[in-house]
């Protein structure tokens, strides 16, 4: 069993052995067994080597794709999604994390395996219904593998999907409405992603999605950021966009993330109504109280996901909200400040906001991970 330790638990919570036949057993096989971990090194050395391999099997059927039959094509396609996942069940439990990168290659070429088989049988286009198709393909092999690199995939798949539809639906139009929902939805995702772990322990797949989280949040962070400012997207066409259409979107943008919020986090997952309501308020606030309201309404988000980290003894999330206090702060001055100064006053003060600012947040910011990391 690679989890024997929590089956030891297990059994003594359930009275069948004593906490010291329990201490016993832990401590004879902490003795006699190896770290079953891969080190770093072998890990960056598996995924680059699958990297390689699917993009060199990749390579070499497009390169030879035009001097190959119909028959022949769907021959490859199929060889090469069912292939790497047959490599993948053949290395097994004896080299795992060669298992699951293997597994992980199947998957990716199942997307280049569907849209090759569209383009062989030239079927109608509709490229969104694609990705769910593949998306779907990753959720099976979720649910049969429970390997981190499915989960990665899934968690991108989905908001690539709906993204695709949202586009399709709305002709491509760009908004204010628009790129308010895509832009909302992209945000409450990704932060869904990065505080879905609890204080408890967190399983493989809720480390991989913090991690996709955790790279994903601040591009969609500046996206939402881009949206709320009003003064740069196309004219307001919320009139002639359908009713139906505006509420799916936003029930989708919205409702999707707090459902997967309230599944896994249960009652636990107001913090994620509460941050849905800063997402949306955002959106309204320009409109409202002007662009300065704009940077206030950031700093008390960003105290919010520091608040909420040191709640949960999440230092991550302190973290990552100091950075944003951080960027709320920069953008403030170059936008509001900056260009009310001289060329010369100018750049002393953005040395002194840099120097000074950034050695204060500095030191807040360890005292708040201390913080965090002592209630965890």
């Amino acid at each position: 069993m690679n989890d024997w330790n929590a089956w030891l638990t297990r059994w003594t919570d359930a009275g069948l052995i004593d906490g010291a036949a329990a201490i016993r057993i832990r401590d004879y096989e902490t003795e006699r067994a190896g770290s079953g971990k891969l080190r770093w090194p072998a890990m960056v050395a598996i995924g680059f080597g699958a990297l390689m391999l699917g993009g060199g099997v990749l390579l070499f059927v497009a390169a030879h794709w035009d001097a190959l039959s119909p028959a022949a094509r769907f021959a490859i396609v199929l060889a090469m999604v069912g292939g790497f996942h047959l490599l993948g069940a053949v290395a097994g439990d004896r080299v795992p994390g060669l298992s699951a990168a293997l597994h992980g290659v199947g998957t990716v070429a199942l997307g280049a395996g569907i849209s090759l088989a569209g383009q062989i049988f030239n079927l109608d286009e509709h490229w969104p219904s694609g990705i769910f198709a593949w998306a779907l393909g990753a959720a099976a092999a979720w649910a049969v593998l429970r390997q981190t690199p499915q989960v990665v995939l899934l968690a991108i798949l989905v908001p690539a999907w709906l993204l695709g539809e949202w586009s399709v639906a709305v002709r491509y139009r760009f908004d204010w409405v628009t790129t308010g929902v895509a832009a909302a939805g992209a945000f409450m995702t990704a932060l869904t992603y990065f505080t879905l772990a609890g204080p408890s322990r967190r399983g493989n797949w809720q480390r991989a999605l913090l991690w996709v989280g955790g790279v994903a949040l601040p591009v969609a962070a500046l996206l939402l950021a881009l949206a709320s400012a009003r003064t740069w997207v196309g004219r307001d066409l919320t009139e002639s966009m359908p009713l139906t259409t505006r509420t799916l979107g936003w029930a989708a943008a919205i409702g999707l993330p707090l459902a997967l919020a309230l599944t896994v986090r249960r009652a636990h997952a107001w913090p994620f109504a509460v941050a849905a309501l800063w997402t949306v308020v955002l959106l309204f606030v320009e409109r409202a109280a002007g662009s300065v309201a704009l940077y206030p309404w950031w700093v008390l988000g960003a105290g919010g996901l520091i608040a909420w980290g040191i709640d949960e003894g999440r230092s991550e999330r302190v973290n990552m909200g100091s950075a944003v206090f951080a960027a709320t702060v920069v953008a403030f001055y170059f936008s509001e400040v900056m260009d009310k100064l001289g060329r010369s006053a100018s750049l002393i003060g953005l040395g002194l906001l840099f120097l000074a600012g950034g050695w204060a947040l500095e030191r807040l910011r360890r005292r708040l991970v201390q913080q965090a990391r002592g209630t965890a």
